[in-house]
């Protein structure tokens, strides 16, 4: 792609995210399921009870649905014998998790408010309230989002890989609208939550034909890491936590964990190849307050990525199905 075919794609999608930023509201729902973000709090709120890293898989939720086609729930739809949807890519199975909670808040919401509430706001909504029950900052949410009919695996491939460098993330979120900044904010998600040993395994064993190990990997850390991740451990079921000292609490330990070279994925470590990235990993970890802060406003602003409002989608009455 051209530098010029660049700049005009991701100059149309600030107009497109603009545009459908303004159709959004809060308070979306108050005159026709005026129960709705209080009863997807109190799903969340079930389920943390008795999974607190079921929080950090609903923030994921809701990035890789935005991420792929937009925020249109188009992450929640089952393959079919036809079409395999977007959450069998590998790139979100097994990782992604979280989707009986949307489907409970939905199953409750369309029982008291038949074929109103999207599961595209609901994801929204459960995303807010899981960085909120954490510790992080509660923030309010514009609904109005509709959901989407189209959910294709090859559309995933837009979804930002453990390995990416510094200037592949950067481009991967301008295309979305999404600063430099607001890159560097969203990727401290990464302070709760696991990691499969599977996305990062690479930077631990036969790195490059000049280290067996990523040398900007903390040497004690990734001692320990081999110990959890035995060479050829291919157990796709074999996770570790994202931020060992604080693994379901939304703080800053993420970019402290990076400044000291014991980030998980190369995407995370890549914060550090740049004076200006740098600069901002040191001021988010030095303070909580500002990064907490940030991080609602970005949350906010990838919300309203390409969605789909008015007439256009619809309310799907099981997330998981598009209306016949």
């Amino acid at each position: 792609m051209s530098y010029i075919q660049y700049t005009v794609l991701v100059l149309v999608s600030l107009q497109y995210i603009v545009h459908s930023q303004a159709q959004l509201y809060v308070g979306f729902y108050s005159g026709t399921c005026s129960a709705a973000e209080l009863i997807v709090k109190e799903e969340v709120a079930k389920a943390y009870s008795q999974d607190r890293g079921l929080a950090a898989g609903l923030i994921r939720l809701h990035f890789h649905d935005c991420f792929v086609r937009g925020c249109d729930a188009s992450v929640l739809i089952d393959s079919t014998p036809s079409n395999k949807a977007e959450k069998d890519s590998p790139a979100n199975n097994p990782s992604l998790r979280g989707f009986n909670i949307i489907d409970n808040a939905k199953a409750r919401l369309e029982a008291l408010c038949p074929h109103v509430v999207s599961c595209a706001d609901i994801i929204a909504f459960a995303a807010r309230d899981s960085f909120e029950i954490t510790g992080g900052q509660g923030y309010e949410v514009p609904g109005g989002r509709r959901d989407g009919k189209i959910s294709r695996i090859a559309n995933t491939k837009a979804l930002p890989p453990a390995t990416a460098n510094l200037t592949q993330l950067t481009q991967m979120f301008s295309s979305h609208g999404l600063t430099q900044e607001e890159m560097v904010t969203l990727s401290g998600a990464h302070t709760i939550g696991r990691a499969h040993c599977t996305s990062f395994a690479s930077r631990l064993f036969n790195f490059s034909q000049s280290f067996n190990q990523d040398p900007n990997f903390n040497a004690l850390y990734a001692s320990k890491l081999k110990q959890e991740c035995p060479n050829g451990n291919s157990n796709a079921n074999s996770v570790v936590p994202m931020n060992p000292n604080s693994p379901t609490i939304s703080d800053t330990g993420y970019y402290v964990d990076v400044l000291n070279k014991r980030g998980l994925f190369t995407s995370d470590q890549s914060l550090l190849t740049s004076r200006n990235t740098a600069n901002q990993v040191h001021r988010n970890a030095m303070d909580p307050v500002l990064w907490k802060s940030k991080f609602a406003k970005a949350m906010v602003k990838m919300g309203g990525i390409r969605v789909l409002t008015g007439h256009h989608g619809e309310i799907r009455l099981n997330c998981r199905v598009v209306n016949n």
